[in-house]
């Protein structure tokens, strides 16, 4: 709250002051204080007037319409009275003797009523001068009053008593009451039936206790209020509103209270307003405001809302405390008194006047006060003094004008400050006036005056100094004008909007509307305008190309515009009424061209009037003189996005997407990371025509596909062409296609349609745009309507897409066959038919048949398949018509089973069973095919060997019932078991004692019941070896062996090799020692071959056992001679125990590397290589002992190759042993001569042995030294040549995994085709070179 002005006189001083504002216009302030005068003050505080009285004022009032002022004085029975409007005071003699009391001016008439203090009554009629004087009115001073609006008179007195009286004095009511009376007030109270008699209740505090109301239309009824002790006395109270009551009570408190009779007695409100004391409270209705005073403050609360406190003013100066409060009537401004005498006024309410210009703001600030500042640009706000309360304020680039009714006072706003350029006066009360930065425009009953705001006194711009509109001859009046940097624009009540250039000084433009133009708004550059017509209706129009668009659910409502200052958001402006502001956004360019639209509303605060709109913040302008910014709802996302909720992101987007913000959509896209959410943007930059933008969207989505579309068309300057394609984009066709009309392509509007095989549309535009496109979309047509059925168009659509020209011939050709098919459809079946002949095409044929054999039209339909080589439909539909003939000369083409079944079956009922046969193999129909074999062509052997090849199990039965009619069972078993009937077989067998060949057959694939029934059936024969076979088949393990140790020594061998199985399988000990005992001649004093205890073992995978009748056996087979046997034995045991991990017997070992030298023997001396063969042989003659029945060969064969090979030596010691007398006549005669005369003459020369290292520690030895002296290892040898292996030179055997030297392996190779260890089939590409031989050198793999 701002103060106005404060009064403080030396008179005054420390004594408490009575003022009164002047009624309705509140323009004066009558003051009176203990020095006998009464001074007038103007609403600024300047001194008027003074009324100087014989004593001390003791009452004044104004009258109803504030021109007449009226005083009583002590020791003066004279009325003075003061004219506002003439400045001019004047006395009237009241008439009466004793002291007047009380004075009151009628609300309604010009009444004067006078009171004294003997209770005595005078009424003044001013209009009439007539005076009635009623004497005894009251017996004590009359010390308060009240009119009513009926012209009722109430009064109160020190006699206790309130009077009401009429106008003339003539006394209506009375009523007693207990205390002396005070504050008598009229009003109606609230009460259910609402009296129509006007202000019948009269309220008054009595004793300064409690409020006493008397009801005129109910005297006897008074309702006297009683309040809270704590609250002190009744300081003062006010009526407001519907009945209710307001009282400021002597200790701070302030209540209210309603008169409805079901509410009264009850506090609706209470507040602790002062802490120490309440002096006074004023209501002002025009505001809704009401305030108490009290301690040294004033506090102001809202009548709507009175919890909540509206303003607090603090008055630190006024020690003493304050004193009276009072309004004016329009509730501007507010005076206090205080109890030192000092009179302070504060405004409360402003007019709301202010005006813009760009970003800058006129307001005025105070009554006599314009401030001028620019936020946006951070410009110092200028304050400008004005000389007269303002009507109008208008501001430019560089001026200020400020004026009321027909006058206008112009400043300058220099660097310096404010200067005050001139006054001037109009032709009438300027309604409005705008400025720019050299003109200002005012507007007067129906004109605009159009001047100069500093003239420039060059004659050429006489005649641009000042115009006058309209011209003479236009008979129209301007409701509303507008100013902008180059335009005056002005709307008329004829419906008129002209635009007049001020730098050509002539009209430009003029737009004719339908009715009358009410208010008009340009944007800062003043190419659009929002103008308001006489029906409330409002309009965007663009005076460039002349188009005027209609503002959406425009309110009727709505007081004015503004259009957003921030360049960025050029189309953006807003529509504000009372209670609300909406937002608007002018769409230039779009799909659908330009368009307005509603973005949202914002709730404004109470009386807020909007000024100013920048960036979405609306500075507006309030009651107190200052402004407030309200950010517009429909800018919300301008605050912080991340801290909002995913709904409120979401909301936002829409906001900027409305308002064309696609920077921020970006940013808030990125936050809310949503796929619809791109995708809405993306779908906003195409409808706003953005296609760059559009693009980088799409990009960031992954839409390839749009990326790839916009990138084509992003340079296209046709904005319709543009459009169009967006449209197309958008799937809005209709539109595209108009677009795409009005654009300088429009063929683009039928290749859209043709993509979108919309044919109907396509047509009709190729009729306009391009008639030799007509054949080519005809046939497009035509295969569309053929797919929904509609033959009849279709055909004529074909016939249409006939070009006959050679270049389109296979166009032709589709539309030839086209016509083929509907001519059919059509049931022109002889055209369709012949066409489809012509035409090359065999399809064609195909489809034709199909839709013939549909209208069961065979004949033709197998005519055409057959012409088309279909040939498998040809020989069916020929079937269809019993056409045999046709379906045999077709029969060679046709891969159809089913079409060769048919016709074997209508072969065979001729009685032509050899093609019967034929047609039922070529259908794969097999056991039709064995039937007729049987039965009609009497060929058994082509049965069975279809039977054999095709496994068919019908065929099978059919086979064994024609054997068994041949009484050749065994055949019969063999076809019954074949066809899956093992029961019929084995009855079959068991009756004519053909088992064996029944279980021969029936192999492996039976049942367990099979098999049990076979062993039981031989058990009965005594058949044991049979038996045992299949009761180990059916897992009868002990019956079987039971059974294989019964069977005769003839057939021992495979007895005993079937009991040993047997055990293996069972793994039963009990069994096994059974067996083991009848091997060993336990049982039968008969001991058994011991291989097939070694088998037993491996069966029983008891390895270490086998191991070691492995090893008896290979002795028993080496002393017997039979060395490769010994040799195997020992391998295939050696190779069983690595693959189980057990470790091998070092004899066993040992015993396989001598025969395996043994055997290295004959092959190096096959091969010529003596020398190896000689180190063999001496290896194996120092383990002669191991070969007992060919010691004498082997020793002569040593000899020999020892000699051969260079080794006297060894050849000279093997020849003294052979000398030996057991062995020397043993000795073959061939050598015996030459090994004798060795003997003799001993040759002790040797060849010395190659040495190689040690694979293990290196250590060179003799290369066919296998012991290690250095590191007391078995050395692995060669499998080749019988030497210690050397790491450097290492392969295996890819088939036994045995070392060998790879070089001496390679060439062994070239001879031999097996590996000397496995006897296995071997090249010398298998071999691969070892390079880690780690896993070879375990020297615990050995058992030692």
């Amino acid at each position: 709250m701002k103060r106005v002005f404060t009064l403080t006189e030396k008179a005054w001083q420390g004594s408490t002051l009575q003022y009164r504002w002047q009624k309705t216009l509140g323009n004066y302030l009558a003051v009176t204080g203990p020095d006998c005068t009464v001074k007038i003050f103007d609403r600024h505080g300047q001194k008027k007037d003074e009324i100087n009285l014989p004593g001390n004022c003791v009452a004044m009032d104004w009258d109803k319409d504030g021109d007449t002022l009226a005083v009583i004085a002590d020791k003066s029975s004279s009325i003075y009275l003061w004219d506002a409007n003439t400045h001019k005071p004047s006395q009237l003699d009241s008439g009466m003797r004793d002291q007047m009391s009380f004075l009151l001016w009628s609300k309604v008439g010009s009444l004067l009523a006078v009171g004294t203090a003997k209770g005595n009554l005078l009424i003044y009629n001013q209009q009439t001068s007539r005076k009635i004087p009623i004497l005894g009115k009251h017996t004590k001073r009359i010390t308060c009053g009240c009119w009513s609006t009926q012209n009722l008179l109430a009064l109160g007195s020190e006699d206790k008593m309130v009077t009401v009286s009429n106008h003339e004095g003539d006394t209506m009511r009375q009523t007693t009451v207990r205390a002396e009376p005070s504050e008598i007030q009229f009003s109606v109270m609230k009460t259910d039936e609402r009296a129509a008699s006007g202000e019948s209740t009269v309220s008054v505090v009595v004793g300064k206790k409690t409020l006493f109301l008397f009801n005129l239309n109910d005297p006897d009824n008074p309702i006297e209020l009683a309040f809270q002790q704590r609250y002190g006395n009744i300081i003062a109270y006010r009526w407001y509103g519907d009945g209710y009551i307001m009282i400021g009570f002597s200790q701070g408190y302030f209540v209210v209270i309603s008169t409805h009779i079901r509410e009264i007695g009850q506090e609706l409100f209470q507040a602790h307003n002062h802490k120490d004391s309440l002096t006074s409270i004023a209501i002002s209705q025009s505001l809704n405001k009401a305030a108490s005073c009290g301690d040294n403050c004033i506090k102001i609360h809202d009548l709507s809302e009175l919890k909540e406190m509206y303003a607090i003013i603090n008055l630190d100066d006024e020690t003493k405390g304050l004193d009276h409060l009072s309004w004016t009537d329009d509730g501007q401004l507010l005076a206090i008194s205080s109890q030192r005498g000092t009179l302070h006024v504060f405004l409360t309410k402003l007019p709301i006047l202010g005006d813009t210009c760009g970003t800058r703001l006129a307001v005025l600030t105070s009554l006599l006060e314009v401030t001028v500042a620019n936020h946006v640009e951070g410009e110092r706000p200028i304050t400008v003094s004005v000389e007269v309360e303002p009507n109008f304020i208008a501001v430019g680039p560089y001026h200020i004008a400020v004026g009321m009714n027909n006058r206008a006072w112009f400043y300058a706003l220099g660097e310096n400050g404010v200067e005050k350029l001139k006054d001037m006066e109009y032709l009438g009360t300027v309604a409005s006036m705008h400025i720019n930065s050299d003109y200002a425009a005012a507007l007067f009953e129906g004109k605009v005056q159009l001047h100069m705001i500093e003239s420039e006194h060059l004659e050429a711009q006489e005649e641009r100094e000042t115009r006058l509109f309209p011209g003479r001859d236009d008979k129209c009046r301007i409701l509303c004008h507008a100013l902008t940097a180059d335009f005056l624009i002005y709307g008329t009540d004829t419906g008129l909007i002209h635009c007049f250039y001020i730098e050509d000084w002539q009209y430009i433009n003029e737009y004719r509307h339908t009715v009358s133009v009410k208010k008009i708004f340009p944007d800062p550059n003043g190419t659009r305008l929002v103008f308001i017509d006489d029906k409330s209706d409002g309009f965007v129009y663009c005076p460039v190309n002349d188009s005027l668009y209609e503002v959406p659910n425009f309110s009727p409502t709505i007081k004015g515009i503004l259009w957003e200052n921030w360049p960025v958001d050029k189309g953006v402006f807003i529509a504000y009424d009372d209670d609300k502001v909406y937002t608007y956004v002018f769409h230039k360019d779009t799909i659908q061209g330009s368009k307005v639209i509603l973005a949202g509303g914002t709730k404004l605060p109470y009386s807020h009037k909007p000024l100013l709109l920048y960036n979405g913040e609306l500075t507006c302008q309030t009651l107190s003189g200052k402004t407030n910014n309200i950010i517009l709802s429909t800018h919300s996302f301008m605050s912080s996005v991340k801290d909002s909720g995913n709904s409120d992101q979401t909301r936002m987007l829409t906001q900027t997407l409305m308002l064309k913000r696609f920077t921020e959509a970006w940013e808030l896209c990125k936050v809310l990371n949503d796929h619809s959410a791109w995708t809405e943007l993306g779908r906003a930059c195409l409808h706003h025509m953005e296609v760059e933008f559009a693009i980088r969207v799409y990009r960031m989505v992954g839409n390839v596909g749009m990326v790839m579309s916009l990138e084509q068309i992003k340079g296209i300057e046709d904005q319709n062409l543009l459009a169009g394609h967006l449209a197309m984009f958008t799937n809005d066709f209709n539109q595209a296609q108009d677009l795409y009309l009005a654009s300088s392509c429009p063929i683009a509007a039928l290749e859209m349609r043709r993509d979108l095989q919309h044919w109907d549309s396509a047509l009709q535009l190729a009729k306009r745009l391009a008639p030799k496109q007509i054949p080519f979309i005809s046939k497009e047509y035509a295969i569309q309507l053929e797919f929904t059925g509609d033959y009849v168009n279709a055909l004529a659509h074909y016939e249409k897409g006939m070009t006959s020209d050679n270049k389109y011939q296979e166009h032709d050709e589709a539309c030839l066959a086209g016509v083929a098919r509907m001519s059919i459809r059509m049931g022109d079946i002889r055209r369709g038919v012949n066409q489809a002949i012509k035409h090359p095409s065999r399809l064609l044929k195909k489809d034709c048949g199909a839709i013939l054999e549909g209208m069961k039209q065979f004949s033709e339909a197998a005519q055409l398949y057959e012409k088309g080589q279909y040939y498998d439909k040809a020989a069916s539909v020929y079937i269809r018509c019993k056409n045999w003939a046709k379906v045999g000369e077709l029969l060679p083409h046709v891969t159809s089973p089913k079409i060769h079944l048919q016709y074997a079956k209508a072969k065979e009922a001729d009685g032509r069973y050899k093609e019967a046969a034929m047609a039922y193999e070529n259908a794969k129909d097999w056991d039709n095919v064995i039937r007729i074999h049987l039965d009609h062509l009497n060929n058994p052997e082509e049965a069975v060997r279809i039977v054999r090849e095709t496994q068919s199990i019908d065929g099978a039965k059919m086979v064994a019932r024609f054997f068994l009619s041949l009484n050749d069972y065994g055949s019969a078993i063999q076809f019954l078991v074949m066809s899956k009937c093992n029961d019929e077989a084995f009855q079959l067998a068991q009756q004519h004692s053909q088992m064996e060949v029944y279980a021969d057959i029936i192999g492996n694939n039976a049942t367990m019941e099979d098999y049990q029934s076979i062993a039981l059936y031989f058990e009965g024969e005594k058949k044991h070896l049979q038996a045992g076979k299949f009761f180990l088949l059916c897992g009868q393990h002990g019956r079987a062996l039971k059974h294989f140790l019964k069977c005769p020594n003839t057939e021992d061998n495979l007895a005993i090799e079937m009991a040993i199985e047997t055990v293996g399988q069972a793994k039963d000990e009990a069994l096994t020692n059974q067996l083991i005992d009848y091997l060993m001649g336990e049982s039968d004093g008969m001991p058994k071959d011991a291989k097939y205890l070694f088998r037993l073992y491996m069966a029983l995978k008891q390895y270490r056992e086998a191991a070691r009748t492995a090893i008896i056996i290979a002795r028993e087979e080496q002393s017997a001679g039979n060395y490769r046997n010994a040799h195997d034995v020992l391998f295939s045991m050696y190779t069983e125990l690595q693959t189980q991990k057990i470790k091998i017997p070092s004899e066993m070992a040992t015993n396989l590397m001598i025969l395996h030298s043994y055997i290295l023997v004959k092959i190096h001396v096959k091969r010529g290589d003596h020398l190896k063969g000689a180190r063999m042989l001496i290896r194996v003659s120092n383990n002669i002992s191991k070969f007992p029945s060919h010691i004498v060969p082997i020793l002569t064969s040593s000899v020999i190759e020892c000699h051969r090979a260079g080794l006297k030596n060894s050849a000279f010691g093997f020849a003294a042993m052979l000398m030996r007398p057991e062995y020397r006549n043993k000795i073959d005669l061939k050598y015996k001569k030459k090994i004798e005369a060795m003997v003799r003459r001993p040759d002790t020369s040797e060849l010395e042995e190659e040495t190689k290292p040690c694979p293990y520690c290196a250590f060179q030895l003799a290369e066919c030294g296998l012991l290690c002296p250095g590191c007391k290892n078995n050395l692995p040898y060669c499998i080749a040549t019988g030497r210690h292996m050397v790491k450097e030179d290492w392969t295996v055997c890819p088939h036994c995994d045995f070392p060998a030297l790879y070089s001496e392996f390679k060439i062994l190779l070239e001879t031999e085709t097996v590996c000397p260890m496995c006897s296995e089939s071997l090249s010398a590409s298998q071999l691969k070179k070892v390079t880690d031989c780690t896993p070879y050198l375990k020297p615990d793999e050995v058992d030692q």
